[in-house]
Protein backbone atom coordinates (compact mmCIF):
# COMPACT_ATOMS: atom_id res chain seq x y z
CA UNK A 1 0.00 0.00 0.00
CA UNK A 2 2.95 2.35 0.56
CA UNK A 3 3.56 2.57 -3.20
CA UNK A 4 -0.06 3.59 -3.77
CA UNK A 5 0.24 6.36 -1.18
CA UNK A 6 3.44 7.54 -2.89
CA UNK A 7 1.57 7.66 -6.19
CA UNK A 8 -1.45 9.49 -4.81
CA UNK A 9 0.47 11.93 -2.61
CA UNK A 10 3.84 11.96 -4.39
CA UNK A 11 5.73 14.86 -5.87
CA UNK A 12 4.45 14.58 -9.45
CA UNK A 13 1.05 13.88 -11.02
CA UNK A 14 0.65 10.31 -12.29
CA UNK A 15 -1.18 9.42 -15.50
CA UNK A 16 -2.06 5.70 -15.68
CA UNK A 17 -2.75 3.98 -18.99
CA UNK A 18 -5.00 0.93 -18.58
CA UNK A 19 -5.18 -1.99 -20.97
CA UNK A 20 -6.67 -5.43 -20.45
CA UNK A 21 -7.40 -6.71 -16.94
CA UNK A 22 -7.47 -3.97 -14.31
CA UNK A 23 -8.35 -6.36 -11.53
CA UNK A 24 -7.89 -6.46 -7.74
CA UNK A 25 -4.62 -4.81 -6.78
CA UNK A 26 -4.26 -3.44 -10.31
CA UNK A 27 -7.51 -1.53 -9.90
CA UNK A 28 -6.41 -0.33 -6.46
CA UNK A 29 -3.13 0.88 -7.99
CA UNK A 30 -4.94 2.63 -10.86
CA UNK A 31 -7.27 4.35 -8.36
CA UNK A 32 -4.21 6.01 -6.79
CA UNK A 33 -3.29 7.72 -10.09
CA UNK A 34 -4.44 11.28 -10.75
CA UNK A 35 -5.61 10.72 -14.32
CA UNK A 36 -6.61 7.38 -15.83
CA UNK A 37 -6.68 6.63 -19.57
CA UNK A 38 -8.32 3.34 -20.58
CA UNK A 39 -8.01 1.54 -23.87
CA UNK A 40 -11.23 -0.12 -25.02
CA UNK A 41 -9.96 -3.60 -24.08
CA UNK A 42 -9.66 -2.64 -20.41
CA UNK A 43 -12.04 -4.19 -17.91
CA UNK A 44 -12.39 -3.83 -14.17
CA UNK A 45 -13.10 -6.31 -11.37
CA UNK A 46 -12.58 -6.86 -7.66
CA UNK A 47 -12.66 -10.64 -7.24
CA UNK A 48 -11.40 -10.55 -3.65
CA UNK A 49 -14.79 -11.46 -2.15
CA UNK A 50 -15.03 -14.67 -4.16
CA UNK A 51 -11.52 -15.58 -3.00
CA UNK A 52 -12.26 -15.11 0.68
CA UNK A 53 -10.14 -11.98 1.03
CA UNK A 54 -10.72 -8.25 1.36
CA UNK A 55 -9.03 -5.44 -0.59
CA UNK A 56 -5.81 -4.37 1.05
CA UNK A 57 -4.19 -1.75 -1.13
CA UNK A 58 -6.30 1.24 -0.21
CA UNK A 59 -9.18 0.18 -2.44
CA UNK A 60 -11.82 0.60 0.23
CA UNK A 61 -10.65 4.20 0.68
CA UNK A 62 -10.09 5.32 -2.93
CA UNK A 63 -12.59 3.33 -5.00
CA UNK A 64 -15.80 4.34 -3.16
CA UNK A 65 -14.82 7.95 -3.79
CA UNK A 66 -14.62 7.20 -7.51
CA UNK A 67 -17.60 4.87 -8.00
CA UNK A 68 -19.58 4.82 -4.75
CA UNK A 69 -19.90 2.26 -1.98
CA UNK A 70 -22.80 0.39 -3.61
CA UNK A 71 -20.91 -0.29 -6.86
CA UNK A 72 -17.81 -1.43 -4.99
CA UNK A 73 -19.91 -3.72 -2.79
CA UNK A 74 -21.52 -5.19 -5.88
CA UNK A 75 -18.14 -5.81 -7.51
CA UNK A 76 -16.76 -7.51 -4.41
CA UNK A 77 -19.87 -9.52 -3.47
CA UNK A 78 -20.97 -10.67 -6.92
CA UNK A 79 -17.78 -10.53 -8.95
CA UNK A 80 -19.29 -8.00 -11.34
CA UNK A 81 -16.97 -6.85 -14.10
CA UNK A 82 -17.17 -3.46 -15.82
CA UNK A 83 -16.07 -2.82 -19.41
CA UNK A 84 -13.90 0.13 -20.36
CA UNK A 85 -16.97 2.04 -21.55
CA UNK A 86 -18.81 1.36 -18.30
CA UNK A 87 -15.68 2.32 -16.35
CA UNK A 88 -15.69 5.71 -18.03
CA UNK A 89 -19.39 6.19 -17.30
CA UNK A 90 -19.06 5.38 -13.58
CA UNK A 91 -15.80 7.23 -12.92
CA UNK A 92 -13.12 4.53 -12.92
CA UNK A 93 -11.37 6.32 -15.78
CA UNK A 94 -11.33 9.82 -17.15
CA UNK A 95 -10.43 9.14 -20.80
CA UNK A 96 -11.34 6.29 -23.14
CA UNK A 97 -9.30 5.66 -26.29
CA UNK A 98 -9.07 3.05 -29.01
CA UNK A 99 -6.64 0.15 -28.79
CA UNK A 100 -3.02 1.16 -29.15
CA UNK A 101 -3.70 4.83 -28.43
CA UNK A 102 -3.45 4.76 -24.64
CA UNK A 103 0.24 5.57 -24.37
CA UNK A 104 -0.03 8.45 -26.83
CA UNK A 105 -3.00 9.95 -24.99
CA UNK A 106 -1.29 9.42 -21.63
CA UNK A 107 1.86 11.16 -22.89
CA UNK A 108 -0.20 14.04 -24.34
CA UNK A 109 -1.92 14.55 -20.99
CA UNK A 110 1.35 14.27 -19.05
CA UNK A 111 2.91 16.95 -21.27
CA UNK A 112 -0.13 19.20 -20.73
CA UNK A 113 0.09 18.68 -16.94
CA UNK A 114 3.84 19.39 -16.99
CA UNK A 115 3.09 22.86 -18.42
CA UNK A 116 1.25 23.83 -15.22
CA UNK A 117 3.18 25.59 -12.52
CA UNK A 118 4.65 23.17 -9.97
CA UNK A 119 2.77 24.90 -7.17
CA UNK A 120 -0.57 24.49 -8.94
CA UNK A 121 0.08 20.78 -9.53
CA UNK A 122 1.05 20.45 -5.87
CA UNK A 123 -2.18 22.13 -4.76
CA UNK A 124 -4.31 19.92 -7.00
CA UNK A 125 -2.59 16.73 -5.81
CA UNK A 126 -2.19 17.55 -2.12
CA UNK A 127 -4.83 20.09 -1.13
CA UNK A 128 -7.80 19.17 -3.34
CA UNK A 129 -8.33 15.61 -2.05
CA UNK A 130 -8.01 16.78 1.53
CA UNK A 131 -10.35 19.74 1.03
CA UNK A 132 -12.94 17.36 -0.45
CA UNK A 133 -12.87 15.38 2.82
CA UNK A 134 -13.32 18.43 5.07
CA UNK A 135 -16.44 19.98 6.45
CA UNK A 136 -17.49 22.72 4.00
CA UNK A 137 -16.51 25.68 6.21
CA UNK A 138 -13.02 24.25 6.80
CA UNK A 139 -12.73 23.40 3.11
CA UNK A 140 -13.56 26.96 2.09
CA UNK A 141 -10.88 28.28 4.45
CA UNK A 142 -8.19 25.91 3.19
CA UNK A 143 -9.21 26.61 -0.41
CA UNK A 144 -8.82 30.37 0.18
CA UNK A 145 -5.41 29.82 1.78
CA UNK A 146 -4.19 27.55 -1.05
CA UNK A 147 -5.55 29.97 -3.65
CA UNK A 148 -3.67 32.86 -2.03
CA UNK A 149 -0.44 30.89 -1.90
CA UNK A 150 -0.75 29.77 -5.53
CA UNK A 151 -1.57 33.27 -6.78
CA UNK A 152 1.48 34.69 -5.00
CA UNK A 153 3.77 32.38 -6.97
CA UNK A 154 5.89 34.38 -9.47
CA UNK A 155 5.02 31.96 -12.29
CA UNK A 156 1.30 32.43 -11.61
CA UNK A 157 1.69 36.22 -11.54
CA UNK A 158 3.45 36.13 -14.90
CA UNK A 159 0.76 33.91 -16.43
CA UNK A 160 -2.03 36.10 -15.05
CA UNK A 161 -0.34 39.18 -16.52
CA UNK A 162 -0.14 37.43 -19.91
CA UNK A 163 -3.85 36.65 -19.65
CA UNK A 164 -4.80 40.21 -18.75
CA UNK A 165 -2.66 41.56 -21.60
CA UNK A 166 -4.24 39.04 -24.01
CA UNK A 167 -0.99 37.17 -24.63
CA UNK A 168 -2.13 33.90 -23.04
CA UNK A 169 -3.47 31.01 -25.10
CA UNK A 170 -7.25 31.03 -25.48
CA UNK A 171 -9.30 28.38 -23.71
CA UNK A 172 -11.08 26.30 -26.30
CA UNK A 173 -13.29 23.26 -26.18
CA UNK A 174 -11.32 20.09 -26.99
CA UNK A 175 -13.21 17.99 -29.48
CA UNK A 176 -13.43 14.38 -28.33
CA UNK A 177 -11.84 15.24 -25.01
CA UNK A 178 -12.67 11.82 -23.57
CA UNK A 179 -11.83 9.90 -26.71
CA UNK A 180 -8.90 9.55 -29.02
Amino acid sequence: MASRVKIQFGRVPVVAVLHGAVVGGGLELAAAAHVRVAERAAYYALPEGSRGIYVGGGGSVRLPRLIGVARMMDMMLTGRTYSAEEGLAIGLTTYLVDEGHGFGKGLELAKRIAQNTPLTNFAVMQALPRIAEMAPQSGFAVEALMSSIAQADPAAKSRLKDFLEKRAPKVTRDKGRNAD
